[in-house]
């Protein structure tokens, strides 16, 4: 290994003290080995800098043997490293301030990909939630096939994004709060062990790091630098989320909201957002694709004469379109409930939803409702 990665892995440690201050030395001196081998002159040239930071530039020697490690454990298993001067950092991240000086990427995604989103929320979705992201991926894949889908691998909306985005054979990378040797949650594994085929993990963490609630907040700024836009989908008034959403506006990227009911807990910080203009309003995969101006005419037209408003079911029979209707204006019914206000014999409701369940129209709940997919 060469001693300039040897020396970008020691100053990546130190910038979790001091990540602004290492990210603009290390851009203004052209290397790590350049900060290292001048450390002791960093006083005259830098007169501004923190006096800590040469504090620490000072005491390198014990951090050598662990980025050694960190590397030869890399090497074996996989993991590919990247330093910000690398002509394969990505594009997108490198523009930004405070990007990681090293990352750690294992995947087969590109990740400087031509249209790169995420996808961010709530670790406590609801169905409505459940059924945009469903919706939204089902219907870019077909308007705008080549997106490569970012999340961060959490409970909720985030691996909701990540299953969707494979379910529908796109690409998704999910930034992680800790180093490639474990992960959390470790529930999530079978979706991670996934995407490494189909996309990809990459973190800015070596191994052996706790996982900590900082790390999660700072990880944000990757998920936003990524990318060319930030899609929040359901966020309470505060959360995770919405500081994705921040920083991806102070990198001058775009950011969208999808509505929810007014009050909902799980909406309100998305209607929060569109109401102080922080996000675009967007209801639909079309809507995002027109204000990104990353529409293909061809391709939109044969969209929607293949009904990707799913305004109609053709392949539904009278009574089945009479339940779609009810459940559009009062989602999550329960069967009797649907039997007196369509006026059917309870026998024949249950049959009718059984149908529309097979024909993935609706889906069974506990409780005995319906909910309309």
């Amino acid at each position: 290994m060469s001693s300039e990665l040897v020396n970008t892995a020691i100053l990546a440690r130190l910038s979790f003290y001091h990540l602004n201050v290492m990210v603009e030395l290390y851009r203004r001196m052209g290397s790590a080995t350049a900060i290292i081998e001048q450390r002791d002159e960093l006083s005259q040239l830098f007169p501004g800098l923190p006096r800590r930071v040469y504090d620490d530039l000072r005491d390198i020697d014990g951090m050598r043997q662990r980025a050694e490690e960190e590397l030869a454990y890399d090497e074996a298993h996989g993991i590919r490293v990247v330093c910000l001067n690398d002509d394969d950092y990505p594009k997108r991240l490198k523009q930004c301030p405070d990007a990681p000086l090293m990352l750690f990427y294992k995947g087969t995604a590109n990740l400087d990909s031509r249209h790169v989103i995420s996808i961010v929320g709530t670790r406590r979705n609801t169905r409505y939630g459940e059924d945009l992201i469903r919706h939204f991926v089902a219907d870019l894949r077909v308007l705008c096939p080549d997106v490569l889908i970012v999340s961060g691998l959490a409970y909720g909306i985030d691996v909701l994004a990540h299953r969707n985005a494979l379910a529908n054979g796109m690409d998704t990378v999910a930034v992680l709060a800790q180093g490639l040797d474990t992960l959390y949650p470790p529930s999530h594994r079978d979706t991670a062990n996934e995407m490494v085929r189909h996309g990809g993990l990459i973190t800015e963490y070596m191994t052996h790091t706790k996982i900590e609630k900082l790390n999660f907040v700072r990880r944000n700024r990757i998920t936003a630098g990524l990318c060319d836009a930030t899609i929040l989908v359901e966020s309470a008034e505060k959360g995770g989320g919405l500081i994705t959403t921040r920083i991806a506006r102070e990198y001058h990227r775009d950011v969208f909201a999808f509505p929810g009911p007014v009050n909902a807990p799980a909406s309100v910080g998305c209607n929060n957002l569109i109401r102080d203009c922080g996000a675009g309003l967007i209801t639909s995969a079309e809507d995002f694709v027109n204000a990104m101006g990353w529409q293909d005419e061809q391709v939109l037209e044969r969209a929607r004469q293949d009904g990707i408003a799913r305004d109609l079911f053709p392949s539904l029979t009278a009574d089945e379109q009479k339940v779609v209707a009810l459940l559009r204006q009062n989602n999550d019914l329960r069967s009797d409930t649907i039997s007196t206000q369509l006026r059917l014999p309870i026998g024949a409701t249950i049959a009718l939803l059984l149908q529309l369940e097979m024909k993935g129209v609706v889906k069974a709940y506990a409780g005995g409702t319906y909910h309309l997919l």
